[in-house]
């Protein structure tokens, strides 16, 4: 059996990775959980890729390993198919449909990928696909996507729905607390619907 529940949350400079991931560390504080975390920024600044590693109940490093994660969380389509080989086989994937397109494809002239080919290069994974942007207007701000992807992926954490409330309420600005709580729960209710569906 392994010893640690391991999620991998990735997107872009700017989506809010490492908030959704500082979410995760405070619902295990409300538990007593043991929780292990990490982030890679590279240049996340410029709208490059950013990958938040957590690992609840875990008793060694911060990183997971490549193949072995239990869930993604995937802020973007192209960042699902770029970290893809985190996940076994059969794997858990909750991914907002999203997609933005690297500089470097119109540079180099290369055809844009679309939803469907992503999601069909995707088709060993087990697949929920959230429109965040929509849940997260209907929330009242379109910056609380990555709440709403928490609140869809909840379903599949092994923390209480309640303590993520309440963690996402501890660690989001105060201004905008109840937006993000609206959010949440938005996002758990679609994810819910959508378990299995892409």
């Amino acid at each position: 059996m392994k010893p640690s529940f391991d999620i991998l949350i990735v997107g872009i400079g700017g989506q809010g990775t490492v908030l959704a991931s500082n979410v995760l560390g405070e619902a295990c504080i409300i538990e007593n959980r043991t929780v292990r975390s990490a982030e890679t920024h590279g240049m996340a600044q410029r709208g490059g890729s950013v990958e938040s590693h957590v690992r609840i109940d875990g008793r060694f490093g911060s990183l997971i390993v490549p193949g072995t994660a239990d869930l993604l969380i995937a802020f973007d389509l192209l960042e699902a198919l770029r970290y893809r080989h985190y996940l076994p086989a059969g794997g858990r994937l909750v991914v907002n449909r999203h997609l933005v397109v690297p500089t470097s494809v119109y540079q180099q002239e290369l055809a844009v990928p679309d939803e469907e080919s992503i999601l069909a290069a995707l088709s060993d994974l087990e697949v929920t696909c959230i429109d965040a942007a929509r849940l997260a207007e209907e929330a009242g701000s379109i910056l609380s996507q990555n709440i709403v992807m928490l609140g869809a992926a909840s379903g599949d954490i092994p923390l209480q729905p309640g303590s993520l409330e309440e963690a996402v309420r501890r660690c989001v600005p105060k201004k905008t607390v109840e937006v993000n709580a609206r959010a949440f729960r938005l996002g758990r209710e679609e994810g819910m619907l959508g378990r299995g569906a892409a």
